[in-house]
């Protein structure tokens, strides 16, 4: 169900959290040095994720992985200033409970996102699959769970089925080696191109699409095809 509250007040009580977490921390975090700043989506990064979903109109979007919720504060920020009449926020972290102790989910609820926010405790592989049974459709995706080669490409597999012609899918750490293997099979197969200037100091412009993007950037915005492809196995092309 969407928040009652007015816009304007539920972006102050969001911003206030996410300025909390990112200048004091988490209120606890893995018994790992310097685990929140290592794991953890900066604010920079995290505004430049809220803008572009702002430009895009995002009303719905499937996150993979919750961790601290610095990018899914950001998200929701997003949603609320949309302020569409049923936003939804569908996040996997199987792991946020057994492993997070369901910090990044408190947080999440002392912004008042639950209220459009929804966690499942399943590991993607599964999620996903369940998600797409169920007849979703997002306009957009955030990938930052497992960075194994083959998971990340099993999330990618499954969001391109998700997330509607046109629309976004956002992944985190994406100069990551097997990251960016997964991500560029799809660039050369299936005719996802990059959205230049989403994660950079200029403006993201959602028009604008290319097929490079600034090596330096630390997440990187796909645009997928509209319409859709299939292509036949025999236009394999390496990747």
């Amino acid at each position: 169900m969407a928040s009652t509250k007015k816009p304007d007040e539920h972006r102050t009580r969001i911003r206030r959290v996410r300025r909390r977490l990112a200048q004091e921390g988490p209120p606890w975090t893995r018994n790992r040095e310097g685990d929140f700043e290592t794991v953890t989506l900066p604010e920079g990064e995290c505004d430049q994720l809220r803008d572009l979903l702002i430009s895009e109109g995002v009303q719905t979007i499937v996150e993979v992985g919750l961790a601290y919720a610095s990018s899914a504060l950001a998200i929701g920020e997003a949603l609320v200033t949309v302020d569409a009449p049923r936003p939804r926020h569908i996040i996997i972290d199987p792991f946020q409970e057994r492993d997070w102790s369901n910090v990044g989910w408190d947080l999440l609820r002392s912004a008042g996102l639950d209220s459009i926010a929804s966690l499942m405790l399943a590991p993607s592989s599964m999620a996903l699959p369940q998600l797409l049974s169920e007849g979703l459709v997002a306009d957009a995706a955030f990938v930052d769970g497992s960075h194994r080669f083959h998971e990340v490409f099993v999330d990618l597999y499954f969001l391109r089925k998700i997330v509607r012609p046109g629309g976004l899918i956002i992944v985190d750490d994406a100069g990551t080696p097997s990251v960016e293997a997964a991500v560029r099979y799809y660039e050369q197969n299936l005719g996802w191109t990059v959205v230049p200037g989403a994660f950079t100091d200029g403006s993201p412009t959602a028009a604008t699409v290319d097929v490079s993007a600034d090596p330096a950037t630390r997440c990187k915005a796909i645009r997928l095809p509209d319409p859709p492809f299939e292509p036949p196995f025999e236009a394999f092309r390496a990747f």
